[in-house]
């Protein structure tokens, strides 16, 4: 197995609305933001290859949408295509693409608009992998996540037959998936996100997604504003952060715009972070 991290660029958010209730002056030790209140963050993916199988985790926003639209979120920075091309690889190359939930940050990329104006897969050869749960949520979205879920993301994977779905578990823990990883499953932040939990090189090594987006998200109450359920995602993340300190797992930030690895350890204040890495100081790839 070779584990390859890739960056689909960069976007900007805004401070509030990523740390809820916490204070500015608090989260912008962490996070400075810009005169607009804007925070950059990244949208880092991860390439995973396991024989013949090049599993890709998240695909960034694309960039089918309109001006306007960028127009909120600033992207900048590498494309997904250019990440891919820098390690090697195509995008006709990925063979499963695995969405841990299907927001727009997240998914955008999964489909392009063609130069006909039809939406299709950007990964023609691949297996697209969600759950039938979130899927169902996405597709009838409420008024609270309408914005992220956009029906031009979403709606052609289905389409075009390349979707599949991952079981959803009695617990929290889909183990033996197809994909060759264990899947948490978390349902603070919107239903039934997956957070994929890979045996490498001797280390876990956890996929963090939205449900510790950076490392200033490491206090408990350090909760986005655009989780449905902060209650629970404050419990779902004492639950993990205390199991990650105790086995010294290696946490893979999706939206640190600065770190990509970091890990956790237990103080007096609760589970703090511990020491933060560059992929390759940790699995010399």
């Amino acid at each position: 197995m070779k584990i390859t991290p890739l960056l689909a660029g960069k976007f900007k958010l805004d401070g509030g609305a990523m740390f809820g209730v916490v204070p500015k002056q608090l989260w912008s030790r962490t996070n400075p933001a810009d005169e607009k209140n804007l925070c950059t963050w990244a949208m880092r993916s991860m390439i995973i290859e396991d024989g013949d199988r090049l599993i890709l985790l998240d695909t960034g926003l694309g960039d089918k949408q309109s001006e306007k639209f960028f127009g909120h979120y600033h992207p900048h920075g590498p494309t997904l295509d250019e990440s891919l091309k820098e390690q090697g690889y195509h995008r006709d190359d990925i063979t499963d693409v695995f969405l841990t939930h299907l927001h727009f940050d997240h998914c955008g990329g999964a489909i392009e608009r063609t130069k006909d104006e039809k939406l299709l897969p950007t990964f023609k050869n691949a297996k697209y992998w969600s759950n039938e749960n979130h899927w169902k949520w996405a597709t009838e979205p409420n008024q609270r996540e309408k914005a992220s879920f956009l029906k031009e993301n979403i709606l052609p994977i289905e389409e075009s037959g390349q979707l599949n779905h991952l079981d959803v578990p009695n617990g929290d823990m889909l183990t033996d998936t197809p994909l060759g990883f264990d899947v948490l499953y978390v349902n603070g932040h919107t239903d039934k996100q997956m957070i994929p939990h890979i045996n490498y090189k001797g280390k876990k090594l956890v996929f963090m997604a939205d449900l510790l987006p950076s490392v200033g998200h490491i206090p408990l109450p350090f909760v986005m504003g655009y989780d449905t359920r902060p209650l629970l995602t404050l419990d779902e993340k004492d639950k993990f952060l205390k199991k990650a300190a105790d086995e010294n797992y290696v946490l893979f930030l999706e939206h640190d715009s600065q770190n990509e690895l970091c890990t956790v350890k237990h103080t007096e204040k609760g589970v703090r972070l511990d020491e933060v890495f560059a992929f390759r100081e940790v699995f010399g790839e």
